[in-house]
């Protein structure tokens, strides 16, 4: 006579090629947030790698990062300068949340006007009221 026996395995299902469905071993993996990078986000972080091509000499200067990526050389200007904002606005704009589709909340061109101020307290100042909610009147 054959004794039956139980096994117990912890299984989750994905989505496999097509319509199939796989069976995997474990716990399922957690949800990635879904949504979009902000625009500005990504603009900061390509300003701080063409800033690291600059300076490894593997891109001359400003002018051969806009002929390499087809853009004017005042365009090139507009996302380096966002360098000039102080570290801990960079950090935050590289870590905003992702977006929802459509149109980001906020903008690089929401920016320029901090990017033009030089003292670091007083861009942090600015920053904070470009945070603010739009209050109504």
């Amino acid at each position: 006579m054959t004794r039956g026996f139980t096994i117990t395995k912890q299984i989750h299902f994905r989505q496999g090629d097509g319509q199939r469905k796989v069976m995997n071993e474990g716990q399922e993996p957690e949800k990635v947030q879904v949504g979009n990078i902000p625009r500005v986000s990504r603009l900061m972080a390509l300003a701080i790698r063409m800033e690291k091509l600059v300076a490894d000499g593997e891109v001359a200067d400003y002018a051969d990062l806009a002929r390499l990526a087809h853009v004017t050389r005042a365009r090139i200007t507009q996302i380096m300068n966002l360098l000039h904002l102080a570290p801990d606005i960079q950090e935050a704009i590289l870590f905003l949340p992702p977006g929802e589709g459509g149109r980001d909340p906020f903008g690089e061109r929401m920016l320029r006007p901090i990017m033009g101020i030089i003292d670091w307290r007083k861009q942090r100042k600015a920053w904070k009221r470009a945070l603010e909610p739009q209050r109504c009147n």
